[in-house]
């Protein structure tokens, strides 16, 4: 294990390197940039020929990210001003930050599920890795790069793997989500799947936190570092379980799902000092991007809606007024009367949107002969 950590150490040090010349000369690209400082990597860090050549192509994917990201205006409320800070200045590599590999310095052994790895200690032959089952079935359609990974002292491998798509089917209608805190997902069908266990949990983790950095105790430290992730891993164990819940309802009733678009909504939405840390713990990216991707396993249509007014208009005589909102959890309709559950108004609207966006040609829908 101290050959992997030393590689992981050596290569992001020529990572940050090479980081530096390409900002200092502008060689952003990877023929450019490889020819600049190839030679360089391999003499003063211990490099091989080929994870020389993964550590460039990294830095360029780091640059090409960060670029598209600033076109996209993915760096929040001050976008401006963080712009200027990213851009004066060049990208640094964490010395424990993942490494790509390709077939060339890293090999798997499904029939013995051992791996050999080039590791700046020369290569290491018949490492043991353990998977569940059906990683191991999904190993078999591994294809391209494998990063190396460490986290608490562990090293994880974590292999791209290609599976094929199935054709997405023509849905019988659309199924609604409303995404909130309260409420972590409710269905156009009524279906509320509460929020109330995880943010119970993370506020005893929160708590928690507090009590032990008070101590300012060795033990208190290393309590705190033996519980690092935890909440974060409890959340994405619950975003699964619901993800798959609503995919699966989908498919069962061949509908399509219908989500809201919810990018930046935490530049978007100005939150009281109590209700910060609830909605910076929000999940909701995590969420969607479950639903999307299990979805596309399963061949199940996926379309993002505008949100805007799913909360105040009637999806029933489609009356929109702020006052149809009357408390977090009631909808009642100034226009017609009608009353239901506020998340269960939102979710039909949101239904509604997607088969509308679905009937003016949302961009995954299937392809005709």
């Amino acid at each position: 294990m101290d050959a992997l950590a030393a590689t992981l150490r050596a290569c992001n040090r020529a990572a940050n390197a090479a980081s530096e010349v390409a900002f200092a000369r502008d060689l952003k690209r990877r023929n450019v940039l490889q020819e600049a400082v190839y030679h360089r990597l391999k003499a003063d860090f211990d490099l091989g020929a080929q994870p020389a050549v993964r550590v460039v192509k990294k830095v360029c994917d780091a640059y090409a990210t960060l670029k598209a990201n600033i076109r996209a205006g993915n760096l929040g409320k001050e976008d401006s001003k963080r712009r200027k800070r990213a851009e004066a200045k060049p990208i640094v590599f964490r010395e424990d930050a993942a490494q790509p590999y390709d077939d060339r310095i890293l090999t798997w052994n499904l029939d013995q599920k051992t791996v050999s790895i080039w590791t700046v200690a020369g290569r290491l032959k018949g490492i043991p890795f353990v998977c569940s089952d059906e990683a191991m079935k999904l190993l078999g359609s591994r294809k391209g790069e494998s990063d190396l990974v460490t986290r608490d002292g562990m090293f994880f491998l974590i292999a791209t793997i290609d599976v094929p798509e199935p054709e997405v089917c023509e849905p019988n209608g659309f199924l609604g989500v409303d995404l909130g805190i309260v409420n972590i997902a409710t269905t156009s069908d009524g279906e509320i799947m509460c929020g109330r266990q995880v943010n119970r949990y993370r506020e005893r983790q929160r708590g928690l936190r507090q009590k032990l950095r008070k101590k300012r105790t060795k033990s208190a430290m290393r309590r705190l570092r033996s519980r690092r992730r935890r909440e974060a891993r409890y959340a994405t164990q619950r975003n699964h379980i619901i993800a798959k819940k609503l995919v699966t309802t989908a498919e069962r009733t061949s509908r399509g799902i219908a989500l809201e678009d919810l990018s930046c909504i935490r530049q978007r939405v100005t939150a009281k000092k109590d209700q910060r840390a609830r909605l910076h713990s929000w999940a909701f990216a995590q969420l969607g991007q479950f639903v999307e991707y299990k979805a596309r396993r399963a061949g199940v249509p996926v379309v993002r809606v505008d949100p805007r007014n799913t909360s105040r208009q009637c999806s029933q005589c489609w009356h929109t007024h702020r006052t149809n909102r009357v408390t977090q959890g009631r909808f009642e309709c100034r226009s017609c009367g009608i009353t239901m559950h506020a998340d269960h108004n939102g979710s039909r609207n949101i239904a509604h949107r997607g088969d509308a966006a679905w009937q003016r040609g949302a961009v995954n829908r299937p392809r005709t002969a």
